[in-house]
């Protein structure tokens, strides 16, 4: 129920402040809750920041051509140009999930992801080990896209299974080819959703490229507590003047989507 639900928030929210208080935390943080959650999270108190992810919407589309349907006519022979360059590296793509998931795929995407952390600023976070716990935990909710030539995996991307979306999480590879990044990330992602009956397709933050091949943007939202009173006072004035660029950005990507306009007989 609705208002059982908004109880619950509520206790969970005050828990997790004196949780903090009593444990002299400097901060707390909600991630990716509902717009609701956020709402009720601001109303007790809590900063509620709104940023942007890229994602792509199933509207029950039997294939992929089906969605292709759906946009513009350039969008669509540009992403049919884009998965015929894709082929272009030589060798077949596959999704790994459940028991098809061996410790070699995993010995690969490590190689991936290393590659990916060492060519940006930061550095990998995740160990050789998560992997391995992934495969022995959860197995069933991963689907692993690999680039494969000459019995050799080139490339690939780690999504997660949830009950109505697939969150695409890490991308790496170890040779360059164009347009391969697009099928391997977005492109298959797609695929594995429409044959699997998911609703969406949550391909993450950053990348106007994503509009292109079907992704829109849309508003994620988090709850924020700061224990020094001045510091959260100065946080929230940012987070205002953030939300609003966040909107009008959000605005300004959707009126250039990818989709096409329907026509008279389809609106009637």
């Amino acid at each position: 129920r609705p208002e059982h639900r908004a109880l619950a928030t509520s206790a969970l929210i005050q828990a997790l402040q004196q949780f903090a208080q009593t444990n002299k935390l400097s901060s707390a943080h909600i991630t990716f809750c509902t717009a609701e959650e956020a709402a009720q999270g601001a109303e007790e108190g809590l900063l509620h920041r709104v940023t942007q992810q890229f994602h792509w919407y199933n509207k029950a589309y039997p294939d992929f051509e089906a969605f292709l349907g759906d946009l513009s006519s350039r969008k669509r022979k540009n992403i049919r140009k884009e998965r015929a360059r894709a082929k272009g590296f030589g060798g077949d793509i596959q999704v790994f999930t459940g028991e098809q998931l061996q410790p070699e795929h995993w010995d690969a995407f490590w190689r991936f992801y290393q590659d990916t952390g060492a060519r940006k600023w930061g550095r990998p976070y995740l160990t050789r080990d998560f992997y391995d716990l992934a495969q022995e935990h959860l197995q069933n909710d991963i689907a692993l896209v690999m680039a494969t030539r000459d019995d050799t995996y080139i490339a690939g991307a780690l999504n997660f299974i949830g009950r109505e979306a697939l969150f695409g999480r890490y991308w790496g590879a170890v040779e360059d080819h164009p347009c391969l990044h697009f099928e391997v990330c977005y492109y298959q992602a797609i695929d594995f959703a429409i044959t699997q009956g998911l609703a969406r397709v949550e391909a993450g933050a950053q990348g106007e490229h994503k509009l292109a091949r079907g992704y829109l943007p849309v508003q994620t939202h988090s709850l924020h507590w700061l224990a020094e009173p001045s510091f959260q006072q100065a946080v929230e004035q940012y987070l205002e003047a953030e939300k609003r660029a966040i909107c009008e950005d959000i605005e300004i990507l959707t009126s250039y989507g990818p989709f096409r306009k329907p026509t008279v007989e389809e609106v009637e």
